[in-house]
């Protein structure tokens, strides 16, 4: 589940509350990762609170900070019988530096593999795939050297994944990568929707927003000469825009016959009104957007040194 941050967690929950079912309910074991957070173990907490309130009765939280930590037998030992994974929003180059090649990361790999169903917000779903969008600059023009790529941790594979899609004008470097490397499909991800990865590679969307799909398969472009930050020639790219209720074949790069979805039911009555769930849901919200403020904010609030990034 490839979630574009901001999620719904305060109301019907529908992309939560679709992670927690195919995480096996109150019977599963969800194991939150959250090493991606500036907001450190409240992260954890956060998630913890919300899974609890939904009915989920075991959950486990991971935070590594260190390849050491990563490496830790006993810390990749509680995914050992794991039916769900969620990983954080925040930094995606820090989920994946510290994650990536250690015994947790392949652990990860090997519960997904095994069944598990395995969620990323923000960072997280950016993450998720062998080729990252580690990061770069909005805009709706492809330009040179608009984006960074990196090594994610390998879950899904031919795709780059990009967050915040629509409300952080990121139409550009999406289709500046692809244009660099039409194998991959390019997914933007729009807040509070989520792109739904099955075993035979399609692909559901839900949630409020959209899924961007860019298909460089026929592109056209100058990306292989260096301009600087030059505005890149790309034509010949296959867009799709796809909300709730659509569906898409990543091996066969079509759409599929459209599905009609069932209506959300009702919510139960739930305790939102709490101060700390709201400030919490909006910093985790936020991180996305810049990672670097929070981390300020943070250690303003908590009022302890930290080094900068």
């Amino acid at each position: 589940m490839l979630i574009g941050g901001a999620e719904d967690k305060l109301k019907d929950r529908v992309i939560l509350q679709r992670f927690l079912e195919f995480a096996g309910g109150p019977d599963g074991h969800i194991v939150v990762i959250s090493t991606a957070s500036s907001l450190g173990e409240e992260a954890t907490e956060f998630y913890r609170m919300l899974f609890e309130q939904m009915g989920a009765s075991r959950i486990s939280g991971l935070r590594p900070v260190t390849r050491d930590e990563g490496n830790d037998p006993q810390t990749a030992s509680a995914l050992e019988d794991a039916t769900g994974v969620f990983l954080t929003g925040g930094n995606q180059l820090r989920l994946s530096s510290v994650v990536g090649g250690t015994h947790l990361g392949a652990a990860l790999i090997a519960a997904h593999e095994r069944g598990a169903v395995v969620a990323g917000t923000s960072a997280g779903a950016s993450a998720a795939s062998t080729h990252m969008m580690a990061f770069g600059t909005s805009g709706a023009t492809p330009k040179h050297r608009m984006a960074q790529m990196s090594a994610g941790l390998g879950l899904i594979r031919g795709v780059v994944v990009d967050q915040h899609f629509e409300q952080r004008t990121r139409l550009g470097r999406l289709l500046a990568v692809v244009a660099q490397s039409p194998s991959l499909i390019g997914l933007g991800l729009d807040e509070d929707t989520a792109a739904i990865v099955y075993a035979d590679d399609t692909l559901e969307v839900i949630g409020r927003g959209a899924v961007t799909i860019v298909d460089g398969s026929q592109v056209v472009t100058d990306a292989f000469h260096s301009k600087g930050y030059r505005p890149m020639m790309v034509s010949g790219a296959i867009l799709h825009s796809l909300p709730a209720g659509h569906r898409f074949d990543l091996r066969a790069r079509k759409l599929l016959p459209f599905a009609e979805v069932e209506p959300a039911g009702r919510a139960r009555a739930r305790e939102t009104a709490q101060g700390r769930l709201r400030r919490l849901s909006r910093d985790l919200a936020a991180e996305g957007a810049n990672s670097f403020v929070l981390e300020r904010r943070s250690r303003s609030r908590h009022r302890e040194p930290e080094a900068s990034e």
